[in-house]
């Protein structure tokens, strides 16, 4: 940045060539938010002219733009393959990898989420399995590295390649882009896209041959594809050989040497010269590894859900589905399931977490993690060996179908995939990091959105999207540069040992915050916390409650909790130890949704608390109010607090082997008059361990005038679906063994 032909104006104008910081968002928004012929049209507004920027026109802004510092530069490059004539010129639009890779390399923003070693990692006596430097490929590399020069390091490069559609229902026009990040960034930030770990490096040329058989269309077009990877390539693959010095995220330059670590969707019809042919430390055998999203997700979606879909029927599932409690985080098919044709990694995953107990009853009896041990691994092993001592049963009951009639057999290539993840997840780390998940929303980023700023046109789309990514980079790094000046702080001393939340933290976000820890412009991601007693779980309690000022007669009348004032008596007694003798208001601060129009029963939670608690929903939370000069004592001040309903184990999961889920009920005493009532309870927010899901126990059939605002107050028995995250999932599974 500082050897940008404009630093110079930039030492006494900082958002040179815009006059303020004002003017350059504005000029960033229309950029990113708008097509160049939307931009004409607002800046000709007369408001526009009363504001009197200085750029007057869409081309001055966008010439403006231009001149900002940016990463790698982007090239295009025309190629032919001799004899084969095409309906238009074959361009590749690229930039050098290995430039990419070192701007990756050295950005600070990465600084706290870097590894450089290869290292073992034990727990329990067991060795642990997540990044790709736990594992053994890592220390495989190692022995090559140590005859490499004294002090080089391995920066491993992984490649993603997909082709996707970015025209609806008409146009046929396709993008085949290219993308690339480093082994070296620690995959839980890499798996998010909005970190920005992955690079666009090119985009292919999709060619339509002239006068040429369709399948000798596929060959030559993934020979042109494997010339491209080599155009791309060539500087990494001389960096692999002798090295490449580059800056890393300190500012210390490094002796670096880059291998290829994984590629995805790379064909090999035909060709006698893949473009990894000359890259040092590059068998497909090793690099092309298991793929959760497509060999996982989608063979569940394509093969298991649809057993269930022919034994359950499509009607039953959708009813039940639809059916389910709604919970924050979790997609709920409020249309059902059976009519899916295509979903994300996201809903694959919540479809797969209630779909055991969603059958249950009706289907006779017959993974996934970011850190894997000796152990997880070879019960991964054994589940699917238990699988396949078992699949017979789906062919008795005929649920393994095709388009002409029932199959008998289980020739699917993705189920044989499946047997290769263990020995991939000891090779090279967690499968979960090699996901489809980011480079299928890359395609959306870098693709589908901005074509549709484009004028579409199929001979000059692809050089437009590449200037619209282009100036959103080149806006994302100078937006950093000016708050670094803002605050005096120089690029390459801004890095620090971060402390460890229990929350997860955007690394720019947690980097700006040591940068400029009172700036009022990082305040809007501080959300309030609280942690539990155990300091093992934390709580972002709303700002703003839904409702303040309640009594607590108002309290049992909107939300119809008859026992709320004993319950809450109760509460003061047990921690006071029967001391409390403060005069304060029955005042509350209430945050949780009462019955109404939408929720005819009111809607409610499951959680699971410490010690004696176990399950219960929660159907108020509040915070008490003391009057003017009183002060309330620390057990009703220092966080708030919930009204709770119990459940108990009706039956447990050693008595239900096909589902191996806890049942629960509802729990019931005697009211003051000698009706049956629900029994309730106050506890402290922090007492709370897991916020858990529980599904209605159908049986045979579900009732169909149930909805999801009301399954969980007309069905009283429910499973505790331990599959609803792994947090539950490892706690729950500790119980059964």
């Amino acid at each position: 940045m500082e050897n940008d032909q404009y630093a110079y104006c930039r030492r006494h104008a900082p958002f040179y060539p815009f006059q303020d910081q004002a003017e350059f968002e504005l000029g960033k928004f229309l950029c990113e938010h708008l097509t160049q012929s939307d931009m004409e049209r607002f800046l000709k507004l007369e408001w526009v002219h009363r504001a009197n920027p200085l750029f007057s026109s869409k081309d001055q802004l966008l010439a403006w733009v231009a001149s900002l510092p940016t990463g790698p530069k982007w090239c295009s490059t025309t190629l032919e393959i001799t004899g084969y004539p095409t309906v238009q010129p074959i361009n590749l639009i690229w930039r050098d990898g290995l430039e990419v890779v070192q701007d990756l390399f050295a950005n600070p923003i990465f600084a706290n989420h870097m590894t450089y070693d290869p290292h073992v990692v034990v727990n329990g006596g067991e060795r642990k399995y997540s990044e790709y430097f736990t594992a053994q490929q890592a220390f495989e590399i190692q022995i090559i590295q140590d005859q490499l020069p004294k002090g080089a390091t391995i920066v491993l490069m992984i490649i993603a390649s997909d082709k996707t559609p970015v025209t609806r229902h008409t146009g046929g026009l396709e993008m085949h882009p290219i993308f690339v990040t480093i082994s070296n960034i620690q995959s839980d930030m890499r798996m998010r896209a909005t970190c920005h770990a992955w690079r666009c490096v090119a985009y292919m040329p999709i060619p339509k041959f002239v006068d040429v058989h369709p399948d000798y269309q596929t060959i030559l077009s993934q020979q042109l594809f494997h010339k491209c990877m080599d155009i791309i390539f060539a500087d990494a693959k001389v960096a692999a050989m002798v090295g490449k010095f580059m800056p890393d995220p300190a500012g210390h330059v490094q002796h670096c040497f880059t291998p290829l670590e994984e590629a995805k969707a790379h064909l090999l019809s035909g060709m006698h010269q893949p473009f990894w042919r000359n890259w040092r430390c590059s068998d497909p055998s090793r690099f092309l590894v298991g793929e959760i999203l497509h060999t996982g997700h989608k063979f569940f979606f394509d093969h298991p859900f649809k057993w269930c879909k022919e034994l359950v029927g499509k009607d039953e599932l959708n009813i039940r589905f639809r059916s389910h409690h709604k919970r924050v985080g979790m997609r709920h098919f409020s249309s059902g399931v059976c009519q899916m044709k295509q979903m994300t990694g996201q809903e694959h995953r919540d479809l797969q977490c209630t779909l055991v107990p969603s059958i249950t009853g009706i289907v006779p009896p017959p993974a996934q993690s970011p850190v894997y041990s000796d152990t997880s691994v070879d019960s991964m092993v054994t589940s699917l060996e238990e699988f396949h001592n078992h699949k017979h049963a789906i062919l008795d009951a005929g649920a393994r179908r095709g388009t002409k009639g029932t199959l008998n057999n289980f020739i699917i290539p993705k189920l044989e995939l499946l047997q290769s993840f263990a020995s991939f997840t000891k090779d090279t780390g967690a499968l979960i990091q090699w996901t489809a998940d980011v480079t299928e929303c890359l395609l959306i980023t870098h693709c589908k959105l901005p074509f549709e700023r484009t004028s579409r046109q199929s001979w000059t789309f692809m050089e437009q999207i590449v200037d619209i990514l282009n100036r959103e980079e080149s806006m994302r790094q100078f937006q950093l540069y000016l708050f670094l000046q803002m605050h005096n702080s120089p690029l390459a001393n801004a890095i620090v040992t971060e402390e460890q939340e229990v929350t997860e933290t955007d690394p720019a976000l947690a980097w700006i915050t040591h940068i400029a820890p009172n700036d009022p412009n990082q305040r809007c991601f501080v959300r309030p916390r609280i942690l539990s007693s155990t300091a093992t779980v934390a709580f972002h309690v709303t700002v703003t409650p839904d409702r303040a000022k309640m009594s607590l007669n108002e309290i049992q009348q909107l939300y119809a909790l008859p026992d709320f004032g004993q319950a809450f008596s109760d509460y003061i007694a047990k921690a006071s130890g029967g001391q409390f003798t403060t005069t304060w208001s029955s005042d509350c601060v209430v945050q949780a949704a009462p019955p109404s129009e939408k929720f005819p029963l009111g809607n409610c939670d499951a959680v699971i608390a410490q010690l004696i608690h176990g399950d219960q929903t929660v159907w108020a939370v509040f915070q008490p109010i003391a009057p003017c000069h009183v002060t309330l004592p620390h057990y009703l001040a220092d966080q708030p607090l919930l009204y709770v309903q119990y459940y108990e184990i009706a039956d447990n999961p050693a008595n239900q082997p096909a589902i191996s889920m806890y049942t629960v009920t509802r729990k019931y005493h005697e009211g003051p008059t000698g009706q049956r009532m629900r029994l309730g309870a106050v506890i402290s927010l922090t007492d709370v361990t897991h916020a858990v899901e529980l599904i209605s126990v159908y049986g045979q059939g579900a009732d169909r005038t149930v909805s999801a605002a009301t399954s969980m107050e007309v069905y009283e028995h429910f499973y505790l679906n331990n599959f609803s995250d792994k947090e539950v999932y490892h706690s729950l599974h500790s119980d059964l063994h």
